[in-house]
């Protein structure tokens, strides 16, 4: 910076105040300097205390310091450390290469902070009151932090470059004017990205941002009642674990640990829907007690998500949708109240491979589960689920699961195709409990073997025929293409003839319904 040019080492340029004068000598130093007055309401940067002119700094000159500032004492480092300062006017780094370490704690900006392209080694933002934090495509080789501070027209974070972690713990974040709280599309952080506890009072955007290593929203309250999405997060690339489950308030530790026995948990929030379509999560994506609050129109969307698991174990949206179509998940960790009712949940396309249920959910609590997500029949949930089960060595409830697809598939065809739907699971289940064959085999062998007994029976040959056996001429009517030389041997008259011919009718209708089953097993096989 110009202001710079002519100052030998040592010197101190004549503009500055005496606050200013102290921060140089502070910086060159690389000490804290700590404007604080030891009130903690009268220093708290986001309370309507005015700090006067004995602990304000000019924008300009911290710029000047961070950009061009003097060389270190002998044996010391430079580095700019504040706390309590209140910085009037817009402080301007945009572009710049900021070599000293900066740390900023409590204090207090009268104007919007501009980084845009700006290279730091670290920078450190901590319980500071910002009016906007403007810094696109800025880049850290180290951390940047950013906790409990508060950004009344929102932060822009779009394609920055964090080296290592991304921390906005406790933060609170207000909409801009596009009612966006922080906006960080094609963000990429090398390590972590924390925003636990954060407050968001807008729309939260990650669209194309990458983490390294894990995401953690515990605790953290999105709000959005303005537009769609309060988190909105399309092709979010996230190497181990997406969080959105609870924190402990008041732990010293946000980082996941499981808090001291006593400690008020604050669950993660969201009103307002929330979108990961496309995301790739190393690990799990991880729901634990979430709770959402949706209008009709808004949707907890994962569409085509890929995942290692998926703890689906928050509160159940009351409203709204759950979408999971084209996801495909390894293992669907969930409980039963986790899912919406029917016409809420679309899965269509939905692929996982191992169901770990937290908590009873019998299968007739997953059928319904299915039939919640398919207002019109379509097959292909029952068989993902009759498929995982089956995998699981649970063959008698894929059994179920399939006879349920197959009764739900005749709710759609024609009233004569329906009738024979109806003969199908009478008889034989669709042939997915083919005992029922010989069941119905053995009663109407056993009614006509009693009424054959007491019929006229006159041979057809009087010279050669068999011994009459009312048991072998019934089972020969039930048997079809099987000839047991009986039925052809006899002669019946009346209301037997009647009775013989529908127990061939009904021979052909058993062995038709279990051939039809039969097919439709080996299909399936």
């Amino acid at each position: 910076m110009t202001e710079g040019a002519g100052i030998v080492a040592g010197d101190l340029p004549d503009e500055l105040t005496a606050a200013e004068a102290g921060m140089w000598q502070a910086f060159r130093n690389g000490s804290v300097y700590d404007l604080g007055c030891g009130d903690a309401v009268v220093d708290d940067p986001h309370g309507g205390h005015p700090w006067g002119p004995e602990r304000t700094v000019r924008a300009r000159i911290v710029a000047w310091l961070l950009l061009d500032g003097p060389p270190a004492l002998a044996g010391r480092v430079s580095s700019l450390k504040l706390t309590g300062v209140r910085i009037a006017g817009t402080l301007d780094l945009s572009g710049g290469t900021v070599r000293p370490y900066v740390e900023l704690r409590g204090c207090r900006f009268d104007e919007e902070v501009l980084l845009p392209e700006a290279r730091f080694t670290t920078l450190r933002m901590v319980d500071c009151a910002v009016p906007r934090l403007e810094a696109a495509r800025v880049h850290t080789e180290g951390d940047l932090h950013l906790p409990r501070c508060r950004f009344q027209n929102g932060a822009r974070l779009t394609d920055a470059h964090i080296g290592t972690d991304l921390m906005l713990n406790e933060a609170v974040a207000y909409r801009d004017r596009s009612g966006r709280s922080i906006s960080a599309d094609g963000m990429t952080v090398g390590q972590d990205l924390q925003a636990e506890m954060l407050q968001s009072h807008g729309e939260l955007r990650l669209r194309g941002a990458k983490v390294g290593v894990s995401l953690s929203l515990r605790g953290a309250n999105l709000d959005n009642p303005y537009s769609r999405y309060a988190l909105n997060a399309p092709q979010l690339t996230v190497e181990r674990t997406l969080y959105l489950t609870p924190a402990g308030v008041g732990s010293p530790l946000l980082s996941g640990t499981t808090p001291a026995r006593g400690t008020r948990i604050q669950r993660f929030e969201c009103r307002g829907g929330i979108r990961l379509d496309d995301g790739r999560f190393g690990d799990a994506v991880d729901f634990e007690r979430a709770r959402f609050t949706l209008t009709d129109d808004q949707e907890l969307s994962l569409r085509r998500v890929h995942a290692s698991e998926l703890r689906f174990l928050g509160d159940g949206p009351q409203r709204g949708k759950v979408v999971l179509s084209g996801a495909r998940i390894v293992s669907l960790v969930d409980r039963a109240a986790s899912w919406p009712g029917p016409g809420n949940l679309h899965m269509g396309g939905f692929v996982y491979e191992n169901l770990v249920p937290r908590g009873p959910f019998p299968l007739t609590g997953r059928l319904d589960w299915v039939a919640a997500a398919t207002a019109e029949y379509a097959p292909e949930p029952y068989e993902r689920l009759a498929a995982v089960l089956r995998g699981a060595g649970e063959d008698e409830d894929a059994r179920e699961v399939l006879l349920a697809k197959q009764r739900r598939r005749r709710e759609t065809l024609p009233p004569a195709a329906k009738v024979w739907g109806y003969v199908q699971d009478w008889t034989v289940a669709y042939g997915y409990r083919p005992g029922r064959a010989a069941v119905w085999m053995a009663v109407l062998w056993a009614a006509g073997t009693l009424a054959f007994a007491h019929a006229d029976h006159p041979p057809m040959n009087h010279d050669t025929h068999p011994y009459w056996s009312p048991a072998l001429f019934t089972l020969d009517l039930l048997l079809p293409v099987i000839d047991l030389g009986q039925v052809g041997q006899w002669q019946l008259r009346g209301g037997w003839q009647w009775l013989a011919a529908v127990m061939v009718l009904l021979g052909w209708i058993l062995a038709t319904t279990v051939a039809a089953g039969a097919t439709r097993l080996l299909r399936r096989s």
